[in-house]
């Protein structure tokens, strides 16, 4: 892809000096009037004027700005083209008395005129050829800047990538040792539902390691997913546990979302929201709005874990916040909250990227 992209700029920027360096040539030509003689003598003096430009310019953009002034040899770059420019200067002004003398070759011969001093012509190329140096130096530093620029956006995109495949790595693990932590506790009271969850766990590997490995997964696949957690969950829930889940998805539904985002939330329910001797509750509501929004809420009974309980260490928030700010910055709303014994979690995102979001995440 970067390669492509190298060639394809060289491409565009070899167009443009070929066409630059065209109309410049043709410009005396154009300002002729119809009709009247072309004025040779004069046109071969534009000529060899531009020939000269062409060779400081290029002198320059091609060797001495990547070998003298990127470098920092700043001196050595500013001696080097002040003998180049008053060489071509000097050169300059007796290639247009050559040119005076071959059109003037079988003409009658003029009355003498004392000779034109030639400093003041030679000072007058000289400040044009700095010129050229000067805009061969704003091109050249343009494009470095411009290739610079593109580079840091390369490494933002690479950084930006290994974060979140960094991410995943841990969150996986994270979801498969709550996970097993739950059928070890069902395995003692009835085996026969420990084997269904073992299958119900294969499933939800499945998704983890294959379907997920991309930025983003279909929303209608990740619903699925959520369905198997819960119904993983609700078989060692006791009968003092109200479990509720409303996924509602537009018909033909083609949204993408980032995977095991809300499913963080969800294990955060199950984690803070059961007891084992008090009446508690889970209610799971997703649904997809118009305009590429997905609405998520989450509440759940609220019992805070102690300091002493060691079940969980709370990281899957946390990455939930790290994820949602690289993948969605600016386009999402999470709001939580504690009301009444009951804690509200609240998580709207706008699936539709912005134009540098593409840029940043396209794989």
């Amino acid at each position: 892809m970067i390669q492509k992209r190298t060639i394809s700029t060289r491409n565009d920027n070899l167009f443009i000096h070929v066409f630059v360096w065209v109309i410049v040539l043709a410009l005396p030509l154009l300002f002729t009037d119809r009709g009247s003689n072309i004025s040779w003598p004069h046109f071969w003096r534009s000529t060899m004027t531009t020939l000269y430009f062409m060779l400081i310019f290029y002198i320059n953009y091609c060797y001495l700005i990547d070998k003298f002034l990127f470098t920092h040899k700043i001196k050595e770059f500013i001696l080097i083209n002040l003998l180049l420019i008053i060489g071509l200067a000097v050169l300059m002004h007796f290639s247009y008395d050559l040119v005076s003398d071959i059109f003037s070759s079988g003409r009658p011969p003029r009355r003498k005129k004392r000779p034109p001093r030639v400093l003041p012509f030679i000072l007058r190329d000289m400040m044009s050829l700095i010129t050229v140096v000067g805009l061969s130096v704003a091109i050249r530093m343009s494009g470095r800047w411009m290739q610079d620029e593109n580079k840091r956006k390369e490494l933002e995109k690479a950084k930006t990538e290994a974060e979140l495949q960094n991410l995943k790595n841990q969150i996986n693990p994270h979801f498969l040792l709550n996970t097993l932590n739950n059928i070890y506790a069902l395995i003692d009271f009835n085996p026969t539902q420990a084997q269904q969850a073992v299958q119900d766990l294969s499933k939800l590997l499945r998704h983890i390691l294959y379907d997920n490995n991309q930025t983003f997964v279909p929303l209608v696949q990740e619903v699925d997913f959520m369905r198997n957690y819960v119904d993983l969950m609700r078989i060692r829930l006791s009968d003092n546990v109200e479990l509720s889940t409303d996924f509602e998805i537009l018909p033909n539904t083609s949204t993408r979302i980032a995977p095991l985002i809300f499913i963080s939330l969800i294990e955060n329910a199950f984690k803070h929201g059961i007891s084992g001797d008090k009446p508690s509750f889970i209610r799971i509501k997703l649904k997809e709005l118009d305009g590429g929004k997905v609405d998520f809420v989450c509440e759940n009974s609220y019992f805070p874990k102690t300091e002493s309980d060691k079940s969980g260490k709370g990281i899957g928030l946390e990455q939930v916040q790290k994820r949602l700010e690289m993948l969605y910055p600016n386009r999402y709303v999470w709001n939580t909250k504690v009301s009444d014994d009951t804690y509200i979690t609240h998580l709207t995102i706008n699936t539709v990227a912005t134009s540098y979001d593409t840029q940043l995440l396209d794989n």
